[in-house]
């Protein structure tokens, strides 16, 4: 049997790993196969390109083949895996067939998109290539409508409006980040925007979208049209879970784990934004990071189980930043809300009076990390 370890991805959580596995062993022979360009960069940076006029190559920070060398790893890029082959231990690709000693999943998360008519007229930002394919159009665009007001919806709206564009976002809920915070904690974040110059849809849907002369033009549930010049979807992102499902492992949301980031298969793994990782899809940088660690030490010899703290989740919209932790969206707790002009603090109590969650803002988000530790992680 092979000894190699496959890793099918190249995004954030495949680097991780990578990293991970090097810092332990630099001998280990690791295969990545990407169906991108493998160069890194940083999705997050993806919230600021319009504003800093950013074009899709100036996001590389190291070119695929000078991270391959570094790491001492085989890279495939632009490579589709076809099929996972767990009896035979083989990744199918189109650039042949691989045996693997254990493979890692490592495929993160595709955009989802409403089923309307004219849904090939939006574009997604969910990575560098997203990003090439609707530069040119989005960069140029006087007038953009937002499709979806959750974290990267509230972000890429107030980078488009400081880029100087007429921005209107949509959303079904009753307010900005509406997994993520309460309305009254929201507000001040929608005030921002709005003192910008957006515009905010709330209870509201699109429903159709079409071609009209240089326009598109945008049909609401509510019956409103709107004539934009380009439309970015941002209503969330659902793990990449095919080739897990069609090799017979376990799925639910993601792909599913167990402590040690073992899947239903006992040489297989997933870490990052395909895996469900203890019967929850973590899509953010600190879980990924830690689950990276925890699995090169299982892939180079030693037992490990992943413990997750409480994430700091931030809201990266420069104008009015946020830091956030806990079960904000919990409507059973308290909030406890202060405003000043240099910023708020709100803190989520249960009936105890334990602090369950908080956010902070602006000048006061230095107080995230003494808060994020009086969080009680008991219930």
């Amino acid at each position: 049997m092979s000894a190699e370890i496959v890793i099918i991805g190249s995004g954030f959580a495949a680097r991780q790993l990578v990293k991970s596995i090097r810092q332990r062993d630099n001998a280990a022979p690791i295969r990545v196969i990407a169906a991108d360009s493998g160069d890194e960069y940083s999705k997050p940076e993806l919230s600021h390109v319009f504003s800093r006029r950013q074009r899709a190559e100036d996001l590389t920070r190291q070119p695929a083949a000078a991270w391959a060398e570094s790491q001492n790893i085989t890279l495939l890029p632009d490579t589709r895996v076809r099929a996972i082959d767990a009896a035979n231990h083989l990744v199918r690709s189109d650039a042949g067939d691989f045996p693997y000693h254990k493979l890692v999943l490592a495929t993160g998360a595709l955009p989802m998109v409403p089923p309307i008519s004219g849904r090939e007229l939006m574009v997604t930002l969910n990575s560098q290539q997203d990003y090439r394919r609707c530069e040119a159009a989005v960069q140029q665009a006087k007038r953009v409508l937002l499709v979806g007001g959750g974290l990267i919806g509230a972000e890429l709206a107030m980078d488009l409006q400081r880029a100087g564009k007429a921005v209107t976002v949509v959303d079904r809920s009753t307010h900005l980040l509406s997994t993520l915070l309460p309305p009254e904690i929201a507000a001040r974040l929608q005030h921002a925007l709005l003192k910008q110059g957006a515009r905010l849809l709330f209870n509201n849907a699109l429903c159709r979208l079409e071609r009209h002369k240089d326009a598109l033009v945008a049909s609401f549930h509510q019956g409103e049209q709107l004539r934009v010049d380009a439309v970015i979807c941002a209503i969330g992102l659902r793990p990449d879970v095919a080739l897990a499902r069609e090799a017979g492992l376990a799925v639910r949301q993601g792909i599913v784990v167990d402590d040690a980031l073992t899947t239903s298969d006992g040489d297989i793994y997933a870490l990052g934004d395909c895996a469900e990782i203890q019967g929850t899809v973590r899509p953010f940088l600190q879980p990924t990071t830690l689950a990276a660690v925890t699995l090169a030490k299982n892939l180079t010899g030693d037992a490990a189980t992943l413990r997750l703290p409480t994430p700091l989740i931030r809201v990266k919209t420069p104008d009015m930043p946020l830091h956030l932790a806990g079960e904000t969206a919990d409507p059973a707790l308290n909030w406890e809300v202060s405003f000043s002009s240099s910023g708020m603090i709100a803190r989520g109590v249960n009936r105890e009076g334990d602090l369950r969650a908080f956010v902070v803002s602006e000048d006061h988000m230095p107080l995230a990390f003494s808060m994020l530790k009086s969080i009680r992680q008991d219930g």
